[in-house]
């Protein structure tokens, strides 16, 4: 068998009836060589007669060519046409299905032999009662609506849009139905690996065999994440809780007598954390009381002191709903941190000032922090610890430069010497202080030298970043006991710094940095190990018990991230 002569192609392409078909093979009946047709030397009648004989051939041979061409369109499945021009076949769905969207789609069901999945019996309304369970994860079920039954020219759109409602379900539960980088950016030192699609069509394929096991799989595999889901889902199932505010006033201190005695005993009374609401006749702000209050504060990440001041009252003075509501976006939260969790992690909570030490997925230290101002935020981030500065020296940042140290300097210049700090200029020159324009400065450094009052205390831990921040020890020990502590400018400060290190090293290289430590000079010690580190955000966790812990909001983020997971959109 060989090809039709170029001229019968030109002409079945030109009418038509040749599209695309390079495997069409036919006789080669039309070839100038062959005797029949051969290119005629004389006579009109000889050129009539070949080019009767090409028309000829060629409307022998439309037939087979139609033919080959209606063959594949006529065996594809109702479902194959409509996944080739969904916007054309399914024109009611396809305005939500954007291109990503359609490329999953069509992804699944390339893996499902191009067939309806959803008619096999007993799946839908299985897949309906998984739907249903997301309320659990604080996910709006109804967002995932299911098409009614349609009829039967129309089943494969409607097969679609329950693929479509499914696939999205599960990436929702399993990367968060928000874009962090919209509403809480993390930078990474390493992108993640951009393969969303094929992890989610790996769980969706087989999960619908067995859609409860899709769904759990699709879940955070995350011990913070199921505590919290387990709290969150039995407080939905609870009535809402009703307690009164608290008025403002003056600090309470234990042994006061205070009007406001009688609403802090009914809210500590609604809230769990007394026995009963009875309260003493001369409103005395008493033991019991007091013990209640400092339950209460360690609850929620304050100082514990008994003392009813501004932040206590702050806390106290959240709704019930507003509390729940707390826990679903944090849940949404936790979703995300998911994505960059490893077994072996350090992992700060900038909202309740804690870090955290991982190893094989289990807790093995833990520690407090003291993290940025409101103004001057700790940023969140993932990166991996690679060294550590023993004795560090303490270069002014340029911000802290401008708005804390020249405005004493100026007023002062034994500021400078009080605080072991030298002026340097941008080559790292030393300069003599009196010959610096302190009103007009220019480009100038300034350096603390390594020794106790230096804020970085005996050891700061580096990791690589764009903002220029790192842990680090501190002479501010005292800060840690108190709660929420939001006191530096971006850095972590960490409590029991020497202790971090100890976790971070061999037993050899905590022996070597002993010895550099030693000698009271500066050293930069490389890792060995690199260690993962996440500087996180979040503002309720959950214990195995179901135990909350709340941290206070020290960035404002969480009314902006509630309004977010409210909105259709």
């Amino acid at each position: 068998m060989v090809t039709l002569a170029p001229d019968v192609l030109s002409f079945s392409r030109q009418s038509g009836l040749y599209k695309q078909n390079p495997g069409l093979m036919l006789p080669r009946i039309c070839r100038n060589d062959w005797p029949p047709c051969r290119r005629p030397r004389i006579g009109v009648k000889q050129l009539f007669k070949k080019h009767a004989c090409y028309l000829s051939l060629c409307l022998l041979a439309a037939p087979l060519v139609a033919l080959a061409e209606q063959q594949p369109e006529a065996s594809a499945t109702p479902m194959q046409l409509a996944l080739r021009q969904l916007a054309v076949a399914c024109p009611a769905q396809a305005p939500q299905w954007n291109a990503p969207a359609q490329q999953l789609l069509q992804g699944f069901y390339r893996q499902q032999g191009e067939q309806v999945v959803w008619s096999v019996a007993g799946r839908l309304s299985s897949l309906q009662a998984q739907l249903a369970q997301l309320g659990d994860d604080g996910l709006d079920p109804g967002r995932y609506r299911l098409p009614l039954p349609t009829p039967e020219g129309e089943a494969p759109c409607t097969d679609i849009e329950i693929t479509h409602q499914y696939l999205q379900a599960l990436q929702d539960v399993h990367y968060g139905r928000l874009s962090q980088s919209r509403f809480e950016p993390l930078w990474r030192a390493q992108p993640l690996p951009d393969d969303r699609q094929t992890a989610l069509l790996a769980i969706a394929v087989p999960g619908v065999e067995n859609l409860a096991r899709a769904f759990e799989q699709a879940r955070p595999n995350l011990e913070q994440y199921r505590n919290l889901r387990q709290a969150y889902a039995h407080e939905r199932q609870q009535a809402l809780r009703h307690w009164p505010l608290v008025a403002g006033g003056p600090l309470l201190r234990p042994n006061m007598q205070d009007k406001r005695v009688p609403e802090l005993i009914q809210r500590l009374y609604q809230g769990g954390y007394l026995p009963d609401p009875v309260a003493s006749p001369d409103n005395l702000y008493s033991d019991d009381l007091v013990s209640a209050v400092k339950n209460f504060q360690i609850g929620h990440s304050l100082q514990a002191d008994g003392v009813v001041g501004a932040g206590t009252l702050k806390e106290l003075n959240i709704s019930p709903s507003q509390r729940r509501e707390q826990i679903r976006i944090n849940l949404e939260r936790l979703r995300w941190l998911a994505q960059d969790f490893e077994p072996n992690i350090l992992l700060v909570n900038v909202a309740a000032a804690q870090l955290t030490y991982y190893q094989h997925d289990a807790v093995v230290w833990q520690t407090r922090t003291q993290v940025g101002r409101a103004e001057r935020q700790t940023p969140l981030l993932k990166s991996r610890v690679t060294r550590l500065t023993l004795n560090p020296t303490w270069t002014v940042p340029p911000t802290i430069l401008k708005e804390d140290k020249l405005p004493e300097i100026r007023r002062d210049q034994g500021f400078l010497s009080r605080h072991n700090l030298q002026v340097l200029d941008a080559n790292g020159q030393p300069l003599a202080a009196e010959d610096v324009d302190w009103d007009r400065p220019g480009n100038i450094l300034l350096r603390q030298g390594a020794g106790p009052r230096n804020p970085l205390g005996r050891i700061a831990i580096r990791f690589p970043n764009p903002f220029s921040v790192y842990l680090h020890d501190t002479p501010s020990q005292a800060l840690f006991s108190k709660g929420p502590r939001a006191f530096s400018s971006g850095c972590v400060r960490v409590e029991q710094a020497l202790q971090l290190r100890d976790w971070l090293l061999s037993p050899a290289e905590r022996l070597r940095s002993n010895e550099l430590l030693a000698t009271g000079r500066t050293h930069e010690f490389r890792l060995s190990t690199p260690v993962p580190i996440l500087l996180s955000y979040w503002t309720v966790q959950a214990d195995d018990h179901g135990q909350l812990l709340y941290a206070p909001d020290i960035y404002g983020r969480d009314a902006v991230l509630s309004a977010a997971l409210a909105s259709k959109l």
